[in-house]
């Protein structure tokens, strides 16, 4: 046996232990059971290009022991779909307006425009259009939520161990961003990496904690109990399925955390609340998109 193939063999189950890291467990026979007339989970196609799937099926939303945004815990139903691995980063975006199909949007500050960095300083009406224009859908809270903490009801992608500047891009003792500076002391030390250099963790995604907060489809509701039935269910939407009106709605979800907040904000649990229009635009706020598997399959075979 030569000693490539050797190497080659004893890798294999090294291999197959990151792959299996990268996955949660399969829900349980009782959350299962608790969807009775749930449509059959569709499988996995071949994901498009910069995308990941999801798999379908039950889940943990929220947490009783998580702050008051997210009580109460509950089991929702996802069905499969593809979330961007990466954050959409600023010169996909510029690519977009370039083309006259994306709404002129951007970063107010320096240094916050590299191209591999994440776009921030869009408001939610930007990163929907984005999304529509590329074929994909602003994902709802619980499509987020799915993507970020998997089955079990975990805190963070990769865990319940809190967030450190080994696993992303936060404010730490070393400072905002892990200790990176921007160019310019004002208004504030610190920026946005550029996207996957930090691990990938569930599904193969890579910083859906930290770096950049993501705008997502829903109306913000206080809580998960105060959101109700919207938020409970087979696909739920939240408020209004998301659309324009919404009486007594008028902020956005942003979801992830970033490299301007630390642990507390920086987990899969937080929620925070926005104008959609982001006035004011300095905040540092960017998006991912997601598929649908029809959707996917339209990206696939235009």
């Amino acid at each position: 046996m030569s000693m490539k193939l050797l190497a080659f063999l004893v890798s294999l189950p090294l291999v197959a232990q990151a792959e299996d890291a990268l996955m949660p467990p399969p829900p349980t026979p009782e959350m299962l059971a608790a969807f009775p007339n749930a449509p059959a989970v569709q499988p996995c196609a071949t994901a498009p290009a910069g995308m990941a799937c999801v798999e379908g099926g039950p889940f943990i939303r929220g947490s009783d022991d998580g702050p008051e945004m997210a009580r109460p815990q509950a089991v929702v139903w996802q069905q499969t779909f593809f979330m961007d691995i990466n954050e959409v980063t600023y010169a996909d975006y510029k690519a977009c307006e370039r083309k006259g199909k994306c709404n002129k949007a951007g970063p107010k500050y320096r240094d916050f425009d590299r191209p591999q960095q994440p776009i921030n300083g869009v408001s939610w009406y930007d990163a929907v259009k984005y999304c529509e224009v590329h074929g994909k859908h602003l994902p709802t809270e619980i499509e987020w939520e799915k993507a970020a903490r998997g089955t079990d009801g975990r805190t963070h992608p990769w865990g319940n161990e809190p967030s450190t500047c080994e696993r992303a891009v936060i404010m730490d003792e070393t400072g905002r961003s892990c200790g990176i500076k921007k160019k310019g002391s004002e208004p504030e030390k610190g920026r946005v990496w550029e996207v996957g250099q930090k691990p990938a963790y569930l599904y193969g995604l890579k910083d859906m904690i930290g770096n950049s907060y993501e705008w997502v489809a829903d109306w913000y509701s206080h809580s998960w109990a105060d959101c109700g039935e919207k938020c409970l269910g087979i696909n739920p939407k939240g408020p209004c399925d998301g659309k324009e009106p919404c009486k007594k709605h008028h902020r956005k979800v942003v979801r992830g955390g970033s490299w301007y907040w630390g642990p507390d904000h920086n987990n899969a649990l937080y929620r925070r609340e926005h104008i959609p229009a982001n006035h004011p635009a300095y905040h540092h706020f960017g998006f991912r998109c997601a598929a649908t598997v029809e959707e996917a399959a339209k990206i696939a075979t235009p």
